[in-house]
């Protein structure tokens, strides 16, 4: 049995004013379709829970953050979705949208309220409207998903909001367990979900208000400038020719993408995949904070990137663009996955999406080169007029081992093609491509 909502509010919440709902001044025996009974259900159902109808609603203090918050009690009709849920939700969008609040919904629900047929279903159509309306508003909105988190809640506010947060095996699917085809019942866990980028971040219940409150602050305290970039943590002389620098960009034990984000941050949050199914683990997204504001980044690995990671950090610009938060990425990759199962996934339309989000975000965006910078699958992660490198970094058309290919080259001549190619940190500033070299 889910958490009461009056016991969720209490453990994340520092303080809460409800916000009461005003009579609909509609009144209809059994609800909309007559369904028997059902105004015996709601009647033992408020007894049950002390609650007039599946959420509660209003102003609250997270950490620091003042927020509109919306809490589903399950217990009442299995924190159903009905004509007044949606009504009270959408109440709480709106006032949202006018104290400019962040939105948090902490969920927990089996879908939509079977005694209200279609009634009911359409309140989706309602909450998709104030989703979109807060989000083109500029306003952060996060969605805790609670055992369970089904059907409509999961496929509008839980899934619909800009970071998704889960308890540790709560259930998570658009069919709930009574009505699902046979299949693997570990595809419906918040961990099947994180597995596959719809969900951000698991995190223990004893944990959920302060990495609420981490997420909070972050989402709603965005660096007043463009950032500069990171200081170099590797090697700090020019390599010599177009093939050291290739050797020294490619060594196991050149500093790689953590290990910069750990020294620019002073903690950071990350958001994890593309919302499509698909995660890259060698593309690092999330928020961090430095000089007391909020920064976003978009890190690759050393690894190909593949398509979930370019959506992902296509998602992350986005995002970040939207609620006015500056943007940091740091590019390292030998190229863009090449492989067929990339093909079929969309690695062309993946990177496009992330060279039009970069083009036009409006926020700053700063690049540093930290590795290799294979093709395109390394440019579509760099700001064309904020880029700079480091000494361990290179940026190439192709690998010198595909260009000799394509110029069809003995093997031998793979380091004098480097040379040629004019790939060395020193040259893309000659070149133009690069604003400068940072230092340690």
């Amino acid at each position: 049995m889910a958490e009461s909502a009056r016991d969720l509010l209490d453990s994340i919440a520092t303080s809460f004013t409800e916000w009461r709902p005003q009579a609909s001044g509609e009144s209809v025996v059994d609800g909309p379709i007559a369904w028997r009974g059902y105004d015996d259900a709601r009647a033992r159902a408020a007894v049950r829970t002390g609650e007039s109808e599946s959420v509660v609603c209003g102003q609250a203090t997270v950490g620091d953050i003042e927020v509109a918050l919306v809490v589903f009690e399950f217990g009442f009709l299995g924190g159903s979705i009905g004509e007044e849920t949606g009504r009270r939700v959408a109440t709480t969008f709106q006032r949202a949208r006018q104290r400019r609040l962040p939105v948090v919904s902490v969920i927990a629900t089996g879908g939509s309220r079977m005694q209200e047929g279609m009634r009911a279903l359409s309140q989706l159509h309602g909450l998709a409207r104030e989703i979109a309306a807060t989000r083109a508003a500029g306003l952060p909105q996060v969605s805790v998903l609670c055992d369970p988190t089904t059907g409509g809640g999961w496929a509008t506010l839980g899934a619909g909001a800009d970071v998704v947060l889960a308890l540790p095996g709560a259930q998570v699917g658009f069919a709930g367990s009574r009505v699902r085809p046979d299949g693997d019942p570990r595809a419906y866990t918040a961990e099947a979900h994180w597995d596959t980028g719809q969900v951000d971040q698991i995190v223990d219940r004893k944990h959920l208000r302060d990495a609420l409150a981490r997420w909070l602050r972050l989402l709603t305290t965005p660096a007043p400038r463009a950032v500069d970039p990171p200081r170099a943590l590797g090697a700090t002389d020019s390599p010599a020719t177009g093939w050291d620098a290739v050797v020294r960009a490619r060594a196991p034990e050149r500093p790689r993408a953590a290990r910069y984000l750990d020294a620019y941050f002073a903690w950071r949050e990350p958001i994890r995949g593309d919302r499509a199914g698909g995660a890259d683990d060698g593309v690092l997204c999330g928020f961090g904070w430095r000089d007391g504001a909020a920064v976003a980044y978009a890190a690759q690995c050393g690894t190909a990137t593949r398509p979930a990671g370019f959506r992902t950090a296509t998602r992350l610009v986005r995002l970040a663009d939207r609620l006015g938060i500056p943007v940091l990425t740091l590019v390292d990759t030998p190229g863009a996955a090449a492989e067929d199962v990339a093909e079929r996934d969309g690695v062309g339309p993946a990177i496009a999406s992330l060279f039009e989000a970069i083009a036009s975000a409006r926020v700053p965006v700063t690049s540093l080169l930290i590795g290799e910078g294979g093709s395109g699958g390394a440019l579509a992660f760099a700001a064309p007029d904020r880029l700079w490198t480091t000494p361990d970094g290179y940026f190439s058309v192709t690998s010198p081992e595909a260009a000799a290919a394509i110029l069809k080259r003995d093997t031998s001549e793979v380091p004098a093609t480097a040379d040629e190619l004019r790939l060395r940190p020193s040259d893309l500033v000659d070149l133009g491509i690069v604003r400068g070299i940072v230092g340690p």
